[in-house]
Parts: C-alpha cells; sequence; structure tokens
C-alpha cells in the first residue's frame, strides 16, 4: 500500500474508531502528507519504508526550514501516532517512531483578557444587539456563550437547539474525542441567547420550525455557523484590545477559565467544565492566575 493511502486509512481511522474531531484529523493529516511528501521524495513509497533514521531526517530538515518548536512537537507526535497504528495493525513489523523525539515545544502562557476588556467587549455587543440586527444579536450570544462556558469554537459551532436548556442554564457540548459534557452559563449569556433565538434566528434560518438538531447559530445564509466566521468576529473584537498574542477564539476560553480560578473555583470543577482530560492541561491556569497577581503586585504595592 502506497504511503498517501496509508495516510487517508489512518485519518479514517481516527475520525470513525477515535472519535477525532474534523479539525484535528485535517492537522494529522496536514502532518502526515508532508512527511510522505518527504518520504517519496528519498524513495520511501510504503509504510514499511518509513524508519527511525529517515523520520529523525525529516523532523532536522523541517526545523530547517525555520518551524516552531511548537509545531516540530507536533509532527513527531502526529509519526508516532501513525507509526504505533501500523505496528499495533501488523502493517508493519515494528513501531518505526517509538523512540521518535522533537525538541521540547516552547510553554507560552495564554493570552488572557482583563475583567475591564471583557466588559467593555460585551457592553459594546449589547449595544450593537439593541439595533435588533440578526447578526448583531447572534455575535453577541456567541461571545456571551464562548466566554460563559468556555467552549471551543468546534463546540460552539457544533451546538444545536436540542442542547440549550434555558431553563436549567446549561448547555450539552460534544467535545474532544466525542465526549460529552454538560457545562453551565449564566443570566446575561441566556438574556443573549432568548434575544437571538426570538428575534435574530428566524430572520436568517433556512429551516422551517425549530427541531432540536436544528443549529443553534447560523450564518447569513441559513446553514449551520462555520469556525471561520466566528474568528473573523472575535479578531475585530480583539483588534482594538491591549495586549499581546493570538487574537482567536480561544482567547474567551483562556479567559473565561483564568477569570474563573481567580474567584476561588476549584481546580478539578474548572477541569471538569474545559473538558480536559488531564488535570495538568488545566493547571496552566493557576500559573497564569499567579503571573496575573505578580504583575498586579509589581504594580501596586509601594514595596515592590
Amino acid at each position: 500500500m502506497d504511503l498517501q493511502r496509508t495516510v487517508d486509512d489512518f485519518a479514517s481511522y481516527l475520525a470513525a474508531d477515535r472519535g477525532f474531531s474534523e479539525h484535528t484529523v485535517r492537522s494529522y493529516r496536514s502532518d502526515l502528507t508532508q512527511l510522505v511528501a518527504f518520504a517519496e521524495g528519498r524513495g520511501a513509497t510504503a509504510a514499511a519504508d518509513l524508519d527511525l533514521e529517515l523520520l529523525r531526517d525529516w523532523l532536522w530538515h523541517s526545523s530547517q526550514g525555520g518551524l516552531a518548536k511548537s509545531t516540530l512537537a507536533r509532527r513527531a507526535a502526529s509519526a508516532r501516532s501513525l507509526t504505533a497504528w501500523l505496528s499495533r495493525t501488523k502493517a508493519t513489523g515494528s513501531d518505526a517512531a517509538a523512540r521518535l523525539k522533537a525538541p521540547k515545544s516552547d510553554h507560552h502562557l495564554p493570552r488572557v483578557l482583563s475583567r475591564e476588556s471583557m466588559d467593555t467587549i460585551l457592553t459594546s455587543l449589547a449595544v450593537r444587539a439593541e439595533t435588533g440586527d440578526a447578526v448583531a444579536l447572534r455575535d453577541r450570544a456567541i461571545v456571551e456563550l464562548l466566554y460563559a462556558s468556555a467552549l471551543r469554537v468546534s463546540e460552539l459551532t457544533g451546538l444545536s437547539l436540542g442542547d440549550v436548556d434555558l431553563g436549567r442554564l446549561t448547555v450539552r457540548v460534544l467535545g474532544k474525542g466525542a465526549k460529552e459534557r454538560v457545562v453551565p452559563f449564566g443570566v446575561p449569556a441566556r438574556e443573549a441567547l432568548v434575544a437571538w433565538l426570538e428575534n435574530g434566528r428566524p430572520l436568517l434560518a433556512t429551516e422551517a420550525g425549530g427541531a432540536s438538531a436544528a443549529p443553534l447559530f447560523v450564518g447569513a445564509r441559513g446553514s449551520r455557523l462555520v469556525s471561520r466566521t466566528v474568528y473573523e468576529l472575535v479578531s475585530g473584537l480583539l483588534a482594538s484590545v491591549p495586549g499581546t498574542g493570538p487574537a482567536g477564539p480561544h482567547t474567551f476560553r483562556h479567559t473565561a477559565a483564568t477569570h474563573l480560578l481567580d474567584g476561588g473555583a476549584d481546580l478539578r470543577a474548572v477541569q471538569e467544565m474545559l473538558g480536559h482530560a488531564s488535570l495538568g492541561t488545566t493547571q496552566l491556569y493557576t500559573h497564569v492566575s499567579t503571573e496575573r497577581l505578580k504583575e498586579s503586585y509589581r504594580i501596586a504595592h509601594p514595596r515592590a
């Protein structure tokens, strides 16, 4: 079997058997397609030709192209996942990438907005929504829910009408690995959602009625909202906000998690809300809180 066919089969396995999201599968496929091109350029055309030396050469060649350590680490992880699957399915005699290592990625603290910045953003969205414009009503509901429930953008766009319980103030989310969780949201998010559902969504949605499986958020043409639209919305909102770092929807997720911990929320409760498999992932936000405290101390304390 040729290498590209192998990658295609592996991608199908990740989606069907492992339940990985479309975005995650696309990332694996992108990394491994790069590997296929490199391997074929060196005469390797089958899965059995993937050995440790070739994989190390691929990572070294990638590093010479100026790729970030985080990208190299991701590529190494993709290769290890592929060769482990090949070994497990007996497509190869051994796991070629079992000892493959890449430079440790640089760990940067995520971008987190201040409460004042979040208030400014949400207030501006509320003012826009007062015009009754359907898109403005939708955008306000999107950001309120992203911040209230710390959702991933893929989780937000995947929501259907039946996933939202306005009475209990909860939303049912399908996260990574097809794992389902129920997370809360607050009264402001509820108000924004009600305004969208009653006054905005009917103007944009193309389907008749309100079936529970119908998308919660729709685009200008009435079909399910795509992630790119959310990225464009958030990028525009964050363009004038002080601070550096990514300007995507994940910023609201980082901000929500940090504000929860700042307010005294239990770490494991935040882990469950975020849908993290490992508590260590959630602990990153304790470091953010600590750094924010140190910065406030340096600025405010007369003996700092």
